[in-house]
């Protein structure tokens, strides 16, 4: 498993922003909960780095996302392969050469939980959670209010498949609820 550098270690840029710690915004509910999720988050059963992502996007759309961390503060680091840069325009990101460096972008919506932006398509938004972070109903709570805040944004899904079962998401940000919701039925049911 690759070895993740929290927000001290990365010399990255920004602050801790803070995310749905204990509650969602609904009426103080979860939009989760823990009991009836936990199985989506076993690393032995869905593997350790599952893929979120945000289908029919738009570099305007990448740019949306790198704004938002910008606005919300959170604790980021650019780089592109072992060079650390600041967060460039996403155009010029999605527009390098198919032989440059990887580029990858760090979040921190806490200290605790890390979300890597890969950059793999421009019409898709695209990152990594590492759920051995996302253990217990506060880390889910976190996660939930990231996804949120990026649907919003969008105004479009953002979906989380299993780590190599790409198509198939196990919850995500539904638009119209406008919360998180579960989209896969949990195992045995």
């Amino acid at each position: 498993m690759e070895e993740l550098e929290g927000p001290e270690e990365a010399g990255g840029a920004g602050k801790r922003g803070a995310l749905g710690r204990g509650t969602g915004e609904h009426g103080g509910v979860a939009d989760l909960l823990w009991d009836d999720v936990k199985c989506f988050f076993d690393v032995d059963l869905v593997g350790s780095l599952p893929d979120v992502r945000v289908p029919n996007a738009s570099v305007g759309e990448w740019q949306e996302v790198l704004d938002l961390v910008a606005e919300k503060g959170w604790t980021c680091q650019y780089s592109e392969g072992e060079t650390v840069l600041p967060v460039p325009r996403a155009e010029a990101v999605l527009s390098r050469p198919a032989d440059a460096e990887f580029p990858e972008l760090r979040v921190w919506p806490t200290a605790d939980v890390l979300a890597i932006f890969r950059f793999l398509a421009d019409d898709e938004v695209d990152f990594d959670v590492d759920l051995w972070e996302l253990q217990g109903q506060d880390r889910l709570d976190v996660l939930c209010g990231f996804l949120r805040e990026i649907g919003r944004r969008l105004g479009k899904p953002v979906l989380m498949d299993p780590e190599g079962d790409y198509g198939h998401p196990v919850l995500g940000f539904d638009v119209e609820a406008d919360r998180v919701v579960l989209l896969a039925n949990r195992p045995g049911r």
